[in-house]
Parts: structure tokens; sequence; C-alpha cells
């Protein structure tokens, strides 16, 4: 018998959408059955790609797949990103905040610029409060008979239904091991991962009540473009694998597996949770 994981008639919107973990998580969102926005900041052949491999528009005209090219380096521009995707598609249910800075170099704290400094918190943290301030206030302002999908089809069981029924959105923030242990030489990436799971279970602790399932997805090293040149370095490559237990590090599908399954149903009692998926490399409790 076979589990469905769906969310056909739901609405979500991935940042930092065209590459890596947010490309596998459209394509896993699409595959779910949700229609889906993504942002994109200068990768736009890969973003048009995207789309046109997860359907693009259906034959009725409906959105099902949209690239938004957006900046996301202040409040506003979380904002103006979630206007633009609740434009596209008519509503928003789930918001995955995936973008990310973090510079290869290391750099001490004694010499890094506050230009960095800046930058790193601009992009990880403050348009990260847009999106999700946007976000909430378009999912507490839909209709509960839209939030539950009435009038299109779906193929969800009575069980998935009744998840459904609790939960009016679902808001996964993208952190990292860095956030928990600390990062040496990346005091600015660290510190924002941080703060994200702190942002986690305060949005749980208020939004939970009100049907907004927030949780937080802690990867560790993932072969994508940002980590690419790290994990290639014959020196540093091999080290970082030997001191995860699994013995390698993850692919992106790895991490975006875990973010949908947060916004299924089947995690309808999950709230506050910041789930690790790093190949045992740091356990929290």
């Amino acid at each position: 018998m076979a589990l469905p994981l769906t969310l056909d008639g739901k609405a979500a919107l991935v940042t930092g959408g065209s590459r890596g973990i947010g490309a596998e998580t459209v394509r896993l969102l699409r595959e779910a059955g949700a229609c889906v926005a993504f942002s994109y900041r200068k990768a736009r052949a890969q973003a048009e790609a995207l789309v046109a491999e997860c359907g693009g528009k259906s034959a009725a005209g409906e959105a099902l797949c949209v690239a938004i090219e957006q900046e996301l380096s202040s409040a506003a521009d979380g904002r103006a990103l979630v206007q633009s995707a609740v434009a596209a598609m008519g509503r928003l249910d789930i918001l995955v905040a995936n973008h990310g800075v973090w510079e290869s170099e290391d750099v001490p704290i004694a010499t890094m610029a506050e230009a960095q400094w800046r930058r790193t918190l601009a992009v990880n943290l403050d348009a990260v409060f847009g999106l999700v301030q946007a976000a909430v206030g378009q999912m507490l302002g839909q209709s509960e008979a839209a939030a539950q999908g009435v009038g299109r089809e779906t193929r969800t069981s009575a069980g998935q239904e009744a998840g459904a029924r609790n939960a009016r959105g679902h808001i996964v923030l993208i952190s990292s091991t860095a956030g928990q242990r600390g990062e040496a030489y990346h005091a600015d990436y660290a510190v924002t991962k941080g703060a994200l799971i702190s942002l986690t279970k305060s949005l749980s602790s208020e939004l939970a009540p009100k049907g907004i399932r927030v949780n937080c997805v802690a990867p560790g090293w993932v072969a994508t473009d940002m980590s690419k040149a790290t994990l290639a370095d014959p020196a540093t490559g091999p080290k970082i694998a030997a001191a995860i237990p699994v013995g390698r590090v993850a692919t992106p599908r790895e991490i975006a597996g875990p973010i949908v399954f947060l916004c299924t149903p089947l995690a309808g009692f999950i709230s506050g949770e910041v789930l690790n998926v790093n190949g045992g490399a740091v356990l929290m409790g």
C-alpha cells in the first residue's frame, strides 16, 4: 500500500530555489502536487530550466511553477517576494526560507570587515523577517475553506485531511550545524543560523495556536555550489567527510526530503522542532 505525501491544492514559496537544496525542494514539492514559486538572484538560466522541468503552467493556465527574480537583502525585499508569489499563485500555504550567504574564505573575527558582517545579517536574517511577516499575514488572512483546498481535486487520506484541518500554513526555516556549535572564522554566518533556530522556537510558540506550524531544518555539509570549492580542496574535503559518521556529505535531495515532509499533514503535530540532517555529525537533543 503506497503512502502518499501529498500537497495537492497547496501553494509554496521557496527562496533561493534555482540551485542546490532549493531546487531539489522545488522539485519535490511539485512531485507532491503543490504549486511552487521560487526566487533567484542571478541564475536566470537555471531558474528557467527548472520552471520548464516542473511544468510551468497547466493547460488551464494555472501557475504550477514560477520563478521570481528578487534580491533578498532587506525585510522589504522579503515582503515584496511574498507579494509577487501570491500574485502569481493566488494564495500561500508553505514558506521555505532557504536562501543565504556564506563566505567560503576563512575570516578571523579580528579582521572581518563590518560590510561582510552587515551583508550576512541582512541576507540571512533581515530578509527572513520580511518573508515571515508577510507570509504569516497572508496565511492568517486566507479563509478556512481556502486553506483546506476546498474546490480542488485532492488525493489525501482521511488522516491527512484531519491533519490539514489543523494547519493553516507551514513555515520551514533552513539553519545549519553552524547555528548549533558555531563555526570558527565564519562567525557572521553562524550567528545568523543560530538566530534562525531561536526564531523557529519563538514563532512556534506564537503561531502554533493559530494553526501555522513553524519548524527548522539544520543541514550539515551538503554538495552544493556554495560549498563546492571547500569540498573540492584536497586537504579540507577529506577531513570534512571523515568527521561525518555517515562518511560523506549530503546530496541536496537528502535535505529537501525532510523539508517537504515537514510541510505535509503527516507532520501536523510537529512544531518548533529543529530537525538535524547532518549524517550524525552534530547530535542535539
